[in-house]
């Protein structure tokens, strides 16, 4: 969301808010102006193609060597007592996490719209974080639903046995919607978008990523594989989306190695120094 305050102040409250929304969204998509971009661009694929090479390597060796197995460790589907891991799982569940971050967002927005001056601009400079998580979380479950429809993988007993090797591609049904697995893919999106705003939740955040990564195999929603591959999908996608706004200098600073670093609230004195340390004009 726009960090800029503007906006006429005597102007009509729905004026006010239209001219905030609308500033948010055009600050995703105006052409990048960091000079550092290209540092960090370069960074960005050396990390990228390490991660999906090494996490591409976990999938294939789970597939071959531990999917089948995994299943026959877990309670049988049904089984008493899964009912809290059913209620713990929807924490990870795409539809419910974006929902809650439009409401935020939002929210942001109704009562931007309504102050003026330092107020709103720290507001907005939180708006903008929030904006970060959302793209970040929307961007890697768009990509996986993509790519759940080409490899069409079915899900654990779907055709009526174990199977990890039952692919149907390009099948569009939930049942062949396996690999990756979506709330794998919200959680480690989010986990990392979090942590890379606020590294002190780091911990915290890759913590309740691993926890829903769990319920879904314990409910037998997913192979090993499936849940592996929505981690990697979430990272990557997570990741590129922090280099878009960083180029763009939203939320994120660039060092002169190309390392992304976070930016804080506009009044702080800490601002002031990551925003001469790690910004260029």
């Amino acid at each position: 969301m726009p960090s800029a305050t503007n906006i006429a102040p005597r102007a009509s409250y729905p004026a006010q808010l239209l001219a905030v929304s609308s500033h948010a969204l055009a600050q995703l998509v105006r052409a990048p102006s960091h000079s550092r971009r290209a540092e960090a661009a370069r960074k960005l694929a050396r990390h990228a193609l390490w991660l999906s090479a090494a996490g591409a390597a976990m999938v294939i060796v789970l597939l071959f060597a531990f999917d089948q197995t995994e299943i026959q460790l877990m309670p049988a589907r049904g089984a008493p007592g899964l009912s809290p891991i059913r209620i713990l799982t929807d924490f990870g569940k795409d539809e419910y996490v974006l929902f809650v971050l439009a409401v935020a967002l939002l929210a942001v927005a109704l009562i931007a719209a309504g102050l003026h001056g330092t107020r709103r601009a720290q507001l907005l400079e939180f708006g903008t974080r929030l904006q970060f998580i959302f793209v970040s979380v929307a961007v890697s479950v768009f990509i996986a639903e993509i790519l759940k429809f080409m490899i069409g993988r079915g899900r654990p007993f779907v055709g009526g046995k174990a199977n990890p090797f039952n692919f149907v591609p390009f099948q569009g049904t939930e049942a062949y919607f396996s690999l990756p697995s979506a709330h794998a893919v919200t959680a480690f999106a989010l986990a990392f978008a979090v942590s890379a705003l606020w590294p002190r939740l780091r911990v915290l955040m890759f913590t309740y990523a691993i926890v829903i990564l769990l319920t879904r195999l314990v409910l037998l929603a997913h192979h090993p594989s499936d849940v592996v591959a929505g981690a990697l999908v979430g990272l990557v996608g997570a990741l590129a989306v922090r280099y878009w706004f960083a180029a763009r200098r939203l939320g994120f600073a660039i060092r002169a190695d190309g390392t992304i670093v976070p930016l804080s609230g506009p009044d702080s004195g800490r601002f002031k120094r990551v925003a001469r340390g790690a910004s260029a004009p």
